[in-house]
């Protein structure tokens, strides 16, 4: 069995701060708004558009695929 050799260099760091945001970050980083409480459609188990699972809003379900296939 052969051994990996790590071969990433080390950083030395002085301190990691970590805060809260405040509420104008949380707005510059949101992409959408979700306008109703539907979640998944029954009858094809895809997201409801402008419901809580959008891919518009959150992103895509699976990797490297749109919404449409």
């Amino acid at each position: 069995m052969a051994l990996r050799k790590d071969t990433k260099s080390k950083s030395d760091f002085t301190k990691i701060s970590i805060g809260l945001a405040s509420p104008e970050e949380i707005l510059e980083h949101s992409s959408g708004e979700v306008l109703k409480p539907e979640t998944i459609n029954y009858r094809t188990y895809k997201p409801e558009r402008d419901g809580l699972f959008c891919e518009r809003i959150f992103g895509p379900v699976k990797d490297y695929e749109c919404h449409c296939g």
